[in-house]
């Protein structure tokens, strides 16, 4: 009973306006939170908080104030984990001011599983997105959760990939964990609700603001053994989750794409700087045997399969840059028209591309 009450206090704190990490922190060295709801605001006054946080935190631990939290989580399906419980992930204990709180829907059971955190650029290209989710089917085929953002792009693309093994996968949101973002991902939010987890540190009804986001690459970093950035710009927030999985002693790896590409530049430029390179699963699995209680299923998907023939790798490399026409295909390839097209129709036998009308073809 007692725990129960200390951890509904450390949620109430989490959730009490102008009460953050630090002050959580000093109560908890007190031990604060015992009898927490009991205590007035000089009470919390002697424990070293100022007369304003002192009047909020008293107030939100009344009872009414509880109850309404309680009905609100009850209300979204929401499971709240404290630092408290022991579903809390023992990888994210060790990260540098871990996270007192958070919000989950769905698979609770996923947070002890062992997890690749596979991330990327939200303007992703078809080789991108593909890569991110054949890699993320064959992490998850081999008992890997993905971990990612749930952001458009690579993000969507390694969710949906994890989806198809036994690993499943866990989306780190910036917004409050009942709140759909980007809209655009509804569907894909739902699945991940019903057959994987959604996370997030922000309390229900919070607006959503630019501040969420870098906190929430932190803890997708912390959750995992490592990370695999796909398609990256020189800048972007992909980048900067390789840098907290650097701080926080997690592999880093990268998938290596054209050096004309901008959105490959940030990739790139972690295996220049000694990521380790990517060229299909086992590169990253190999690593993790251990955390495994099965190997790589015969068969199964690989990102870089079916091969291609020299002139269908160039055709492919061309459209993976955007749309083309068969006539800018045929300019900017040197190819005979007729030998485009047999090539044409032998990449879309193999599901590579595919023809929009105008006869203009795109990259899968």
């Amino acid at each position: 009973m007692l725990l129960e009450q200390m951890r509904d206090a450390l949620a109430a704190l989490h959730e009490t306006e102008g009460v953050g990490w630090e002050t959580i922190k000093a109560i908890m060295a007190q031990d604060g939170l015992k009898e927490a709801d009991k205590r007035r605001p000089a009470d919390w006054r002697a424990l070293g908080m100022s007369a304003r946080r002192a009047e909020a935190i008293a107030r939100s631990l009344e009872p009414s104030q509880m109850a309404r939290r309680r009905a609100r989580w009850a209300r979204s399906g929401l499971n709240v984990v404290t630092a408290l419980d022991p579903e809390y992930p023992e990888r994210l204990r060790q990260i540098f001011k871990p996270p007192w709180v958070f919000y989950c829907i769905g698979r609770l059971a996923l947070l002890a599983k062992p997890q690749i955190a596979v991330v990327g650029t939200r303007q992703a290209t078809a080789y991108g997105k593909r890569a991110a989710e054949d890699l993320s089917a064959s992490f998850s085929h081999a008992g890997l959760t993905v971990t990612s953002g749930m952001a458009k792009g690579i993000d969507a693309a390694a969710h949906t990939g994890a989806l198809r093994g036994r690993g499943s996968t866990i989306a780190v949101l910036g917004s409050p964990a009942d709140v759909v973002y980007p809209p655009e991902n509804r569907a894909l939010y739902r699945r991940i609700a019903e057959d994987g987890l959604i996370l997030s540190l922000t309390p229900p009804d919070v607006p959503i603001h630019p501040g969420m986001f870098p906190m929430r690459n932190r803890i997708i970093a912390g959750l995992s053994l490592g990370v695999v950035v796909v398609e990256a710009a020189a800048r972007s927030g992909a980048l900067l989750t390789a840098i907290e999985a650097t701080k926080e002693n997690r592999d880093v790896y990268a998938v290596p794409g054209p050096i004309s590409s901008p959105r490959s530049r940030g990739a790139l430029e972690l295996i220049r700087d000694g990521a380790t390179q990517v060229l299909d699963a086992e590169d990253v699995i190999k690593h993790y045997r251990h955390y495994l209680d099965g190997v790589l299923i015969p068969g199964m998907p690989s990102w870089n399969e079916p091969q291609l023939s020299a002139d269908e790798a160039k055709i492919y490399r061309l459209l993976e840059e955007g749309p083309a026409s068969a006539e800018e295909l045929c300019h900017r390839s040197g190819l005979t028209f007729g030998l485009l097209h047999a090539v044409l129709i032998s990449l879309q036998i193999k599901q590579r591309i595919h023809q929009q009308p105008g006869s203009v073809y795109i990259a899968l």
